[in-house]
């Protein structure tokens, strides 16, 4: 208990801002914390063997949840790379009622192609943005040996909307903006919900968040779904950072966990509505470097039917540079209840353009649950 008496004596310590509430203060304590100069002792750690049992700093709020085994067969996990789901760990908090390698390499270097949506759509044309893998590889294969270069376009790329795409501007969807959703990401978005019980889950919109090591995600709650009955998926590569999972209401102090490499949240039920953020993205602790996991590439041999790809040496390299100074996150949603069709708008309201307009929640600060922890590549 004494470094949560820490933790909680440091945050008191804050000068209250007019109007913040108990949220907001938590955000900025961990927003402005620095690593090796704060405790981060009251931030709930998933990867270590105390919080299954159940002791340590803030460990009574985690629960050991069960998965529903036999919803995913272990081919299907495979095909996915995943490991059978007998061997995944689940958890969940008290009070709120495999291959990474693949995933990585297309969130870089296919997902972000068009016809999908991206940040950098506001400022440069369709062309401009047609492939930023190809126009950013080189520079970030050589990053080490010139690092006073520019930034590529992938360093300057902080989210990419799949399927329905999110209108930031009016925060909505729209059945007029949509392209086909990747059908590997669909595959696993279906398993993994299938594994938590939600069977039947459709991928239908994706928000891809590309962090630098100053990048926040702003306190917010995903409402925007038509269907809050089904869970929101969401997948991080690269490296860790702080997430804050509040309550319906901003007075309420989130509860601080790590999110690493490999993990998997599943907001559902009760938390599908709750305020959540990310007020730090905390570097590797040996300076520029990648989580252990991500250090193991796919194993030669794939099942005949595998949607995972081999991840080429060269391919690595770049997606390996990117990450060690970044974190990646895929955030799967399920728009419309099945049999559902969108509401009619007047005309005077049709949505804007979102490749034209709109901003995103994730912010550089130089530039203004079910939880399952899962081992795809150990």
């Amino acid at each position: 208990m004494g470094k949560m008496a820490a933790v909680v004596g440091s945050v008191a310590s804050l000068v209250t801002e007019p109007g913040e509430d108990a949220f907001r203060k938590l955000f900025r304590f961990y927003r402005q914390s620095r690593p090796g100069t704060t405790d981060l002792g009251g931030v709930i750690d998933f990867s270590t063997a105390h919080a299954a049992r159940g002791t340590g700093p803030s460990a009574h709020k985690v629960v050991r949840s069960q998965l529903s085994v036999s919803s995913v067969s272990e081919h299907d996990a495979h095909r996915a790379g995943l490991q059978p789901v007998s061997k995944w760990r689940a958890y969940g908090l008290e009070g709120y009622p495999g291959y990474q390698w693949h995933w990585v390499k297309q969130c870089l270097k296919l997902y972000s192609q068009k016809p999908n949506v991206c940040n950098l759509d506001k400022h440069m044309t369709k062309e401009e943005t047609q492939d930023l893998w190809e126009q950013s590889k080189e520079f970030l294969r050589y990053k080490e040996v010139n690092k006073r270069r520019p930034r590529s376009l992938l360093e300057k790329l902080r989210w990419v909307t799949l399927g329905y795409h999110y209108n930031w501007d009016s925060k909505k969807y729209s059945a007029d903006h949509y392209t086909p959703f990747p059908s590997d990401l669909a595959f696993l978005s279906e398993q993994v919900a299938a594994a938590c019980g939600f069977q039947g889950f459709q991928a239908e919109a994706g928000i891809l968040n590309y962090y630098r090591l100053d990048s926040t995600l702003g306190i917010h709650v995903d409402r925007s779904e038509l269907d809050h009955s089904k869970p929101l998926l969401s997948f991080s590569f690269g490296q860790s950072a702080i997430f804050l999972l509040g309550g319906l209401k901003r007075d309420e102090a989130p509860t601080a966990m790590f999110m690493h490499s490999g993990d998997i949240m599943v907001m559902s039920g009760f938390s599908r509505l709750l305020n959540h953020a990310v007020p730090r993205v905390l570097p590797h602790p040996e300076g520029e470097g990648l989580p252990h996991c991500l250090e193991t590439p796919l194993p030669g041999v794939l099942p005949r039917d595998s949607l995972v790809e081999p991840c080429s040496v060269e391919d690595w390299q770049v997606c390996a540079s990117y990450l060690k100074t970044a974190r990646v996150n895929m955030t799967i949603r399920q728009v419309l209840a099945t049999d559902q069709d969108f509401p009619l708008e007047p005309v005077e309201e049709k949505k804007r353009d979102i490749t034209i307009e709109g901003s995103c929640h994730l912010d550089d600060q130089n530039s203004q649950v079910k939880r399952a922890r899962l081992h795809p590549n150990s």
